[in-house]
């Protein structure tokens, strides 16, 4: 068992298991559950005498769970791609990322202190891709939110060819929360920044490989545009996180958290990172565009709603002439702030709660209705009378929404994907009761507003991925795995796996490695794909 301490240290580099080893079970794993977890997020923050300032910012490492026969293997290893090739060989930080600025080693000439300011001017990003796995035809990549991807291996984890979506599509910037439906494409948006002296968001569609195309084709080469949405502001385009999807809509909210261009290419000389280039502007409104997958087009209507940061969305539906869309909100962008690596270190303490007021994440439930040609101004048009929010017609094609709060404290939603895009009850979460270190695994019921937890002292669980049963006939036929980091020293770190119905724990995997806080992650199921 690994040493550990009473505090988890995020600052701390973590050490990769690249060859399988047999997890310890307690419990009985289902046997249909076959297939693998791949999760990734920061796991290397030191190189030689140089430190990341944010957690965000650490070297991807990747880690998995495969299930077997009632068995679990668990392996990590460290995405090698171009960043983490370019750090160690120099042994030290040579790529920065966006809450680290590197700067050359002071000894090195005056020709390559040049060479690097200009490749900070008009920045060639990192591929340092530690938010997500994701999928793209029959391929599965690490990313984060740059135009770089890098493909790997799912089942060894080893890092495999670097993608560029600018090969494919002219984007500076790619979400790493796509969507996907049962044909087998994927969705997502990206920004392209001042090309032709317009930016814009593109929402782009990658379908799967087609029989006859020759092993080894990238899907993302048959890429279709489906729609573009002009930017609000020229050189200050929004941030975004993730994006909404209906079977006939896409929702996708302009945020006034904004990247501002002209100050990202002066920060290296400046001596500042590109995320000090991220404002909030709590003045701007929130711009909600809704887009007709059959036109291609947003549509008429204009909808807005009050200021706010959102990272996560939950999920959408159509309902009687309304789409409804769920989200994780907060009140500003000081989250981010608080994963300073300084911050945390000064913040968190041995109980593993933040000293620090921060906003409180709230789940907030929008609805915006399609048809307002009748209405009169000053008219709610929200018809359904589950919910709480609202719509007011402020004048033609113009609508005020304000959401029904469904809940709050909870992020990091995961859903029964088999609902994506249709009306469904159940969500699973974390509960950070004093953020950003999440204590429970919540299952939430959207329509009683009942919340069931998973909860165990010294304890600190990762984002719920629910998996369903193949034959499942139950919206909550599953199991919900989440990897648990223990601050008992006597207890190894594992694999939580509970059954979603009735939210108790049924087996847990205990691996002989320290596991890493981490970001998303992906379950593929041994003989097909599932989200």
């Amino acid at each position: 068992m690994c040493e550990k301490t009473m505090q988890y240290d995020y600052g701390s580099n973590k050490e990769e298991q690249p060859c399988p080893t047999k997890a310890r079970v307690n419990g009985c794993i289902p046997e249909w559950l076959k297939g693998t977890l791949v999760r990734i997020g920061p796991g290397m923050f030191t190189v030689g005498d140089t430190a990341y300032n944010h957690w965000f910012d650490g070297m991807a490492l990747m880690h998995s769970f495969a299930f077997r026969g009632g068995d679990v293997m668990y392996r990590s290893r460290y995405l090698r791609g171009d960043t983490y090739t370019a750090n160690m060989e120099a042994n030290r930080i040579v790529v920065s990322e966006m809450g680290t600025m590197a700067y050359p080693d002071p000894s090195k000439n005056i020709f390559s202190k040049a060479i690097t300011f200009l490749s900070h001017t008009i920045p060639d990003f990192t591929d340092n891709c530690g938010n997500n796995i994701i999928r793209y035809g029959e391929d599965y990549y690490a990313t984060s939110e740059t135009n770089y991807i890098r493909k790997i291996d799912p089942e060894t984890l080893e890092t495999q060819d670097k993608v560029d979506y600018q090969k494919y599509l002219a984007v500076n910037l790619v979400t790493s929360h796509p969507h996907y439906d049962k044909e087998g494409n994927s969705y997502n948006i990206g920004t392209k920044i001042a090309e032709k002296g317009k930016t814009k968001y593109t929402i782009f569609k990658v379908p799967p490989i087609a029989k006859d195309v020759p092993k080894g084709t990238p899907a993302l080469k048959n890429l279709e545009v489906l729609c573009s949405v002009p930017c609000r502001s020229l050189l200050t385009p929004s941030y975004y996180h993730s994006f909404g999807m209906t079977d006939n809509y896409i929702i996708f909210i302009e945020q006034p958290l904004k990247l501002d261009i002209l100050k990202m290419a002066t920060a290296y000389m400046r001596h500042t990172n590109w995320a000090s280039c991220l404002k909030y502007n709590p003045e701007d409104d929130t711009l909600i565009h809704l887009i007709d997958r059959k036109t291609q087009k947003p549509v008429e209507t204009r909808y807005y709603t009050d200021a706010m940061v959102v990272y996560h969305h939950v999920n959408a539906f159509e309902e009687d002439g309304h789409i409804v869309f769920d989200i994780i909100a907060y009140d500003d962008n000081s989250l981010y702030d608080l994963f300073y690596l300084n911050s945390l270190r000064q913040e968190i303490n041995e109980s593993g709660s933040s000293k620090k007021s921060i906003p409180i994440p709230k789940y907030k439930r929008f609805v915006l209705p399609l048809q307002i040609d009748k209405a009169s101004v000053g008219e709610d048009l929200v018809k359904l009378k589950y919910t709480t929010a609202t719509a007011v017609k402020e004048k033609e094609k113009l609508l005020l929404c304000q959401p029904e709060i469904l809940c709050e404290g909870l992020d990091l939603p995961r859903i029964n994907y088999n609902f994506n895009g249709k009306k469904q009850k159940y969500v699973y979460l974390t509960c950070s009761e004093k953020p950003p270190v999440p204590t429970k695994v919540t299952k939430f019921d959207t329509e009683t507003k009942k919340m069931v937890h998973w909860e165990e002292q010294g304890c600190w669980p990762s984002e719920p991925v629910f998996v369903a049963n193949p034959n499942a006939t139950e919206e909550d036929d599953g199991v919900v795995l989440a990897t648990v980091i223990s601050m008992d020293s006597q207890k190894s770190d594992f694999l939580l796996v509970l059954e979603a119905k009735t939210f108790t724990e049924i087996a847990r995997a205990s691996v002989n490695a320290q596991l890493h806080m981490d970001m998303h992650g992906y379950f593929i199921f041994q003989d097909r794909v599932q989200v």
